[in-house]
């Protein structure tokens, strides 16, 4: 990337260790978001991940330049964020599993039809409804409007590392990462 810019180090290190140093940060669309407190790592040794067969039309934002976004629909209902990471070409990228609402949540609610603040990103799904993240979105820069992403500014976060969920193949893999004492989780943590 021509510009510098806080995240550059942060998702040009491989998914996993990308996954943990996201957590914490504040990721914005338009202005509408939070911090994240749940995340999972995707590269293209796993069977679990998109990049596993190669690239493909709906995956080539994976392979292409870190630090952009990668939305792709999943059971033909739910968008689904994540940033590629790694060296251009890796098809690495971290999912955005949950949020914790800090910015426009009044948009949040009104986009997600509910009140109850916990739930409004507790979810891939879920957090892009509430940020109206859609196809659109895939492939654009997060250094760009309409992305906004921010380091934390106190302490390295506490992070508690599990398996992944909602997948079939390399479950037992430990690359979900949650901020531990998040009640915005989407699932506990142990």
């Amino acid at each position: 990337m021509a510009k510098a810019w806080p995240l550059e180090g942060v998702v040009a290190q491989d998914a996993v260790p990308c996954a943990r140093a996201l957590i914490g940060w504040t990721l914005t669309v338009e202005g509408v978001g939070g911090v994240i407190v749940e995340t999972e790592a995707y590269d293209r040794d796993d069977p679990a991940s998109h990049s596993f067969r190669g690239p493909t039309t709906r995956n080539a934002a994976m392979f292409g330049p870190m630090g952009r976004a990668y939305v792709y629909r999943i059971y033909g209902v739910h968008w689904c964020l994540n940033i590629v990471c790694g060296q251009e070409g890796s098809g690495q990228a971290v999912l955005i599993r949950a949020l914790e609402p800090t910015q426009g949540v009044p948009s949040m609610r009104a986009r997600r039809q509910l009140e109850a603040e916990r739930a409004l990103c507790s979810g891939p799904g879920k957090l892009c409804e509430a940020l109206a993240v859609t196809g659109h979105h895939d492939g654009l820069p997060l250094i760009e409007a309409p992305f906004a992403l921010t380091p934390p500014s106190g302490p390295p976060a506490d992070i508690l590392t599990g398996p992944r969920i909602g997948i079939t193949k390399g479950i037992e893999t430990p690359w979900r990462f949650g901020l531990k004492g998040s009640r915005f989780l989407s699932h506990p943590m142990r």
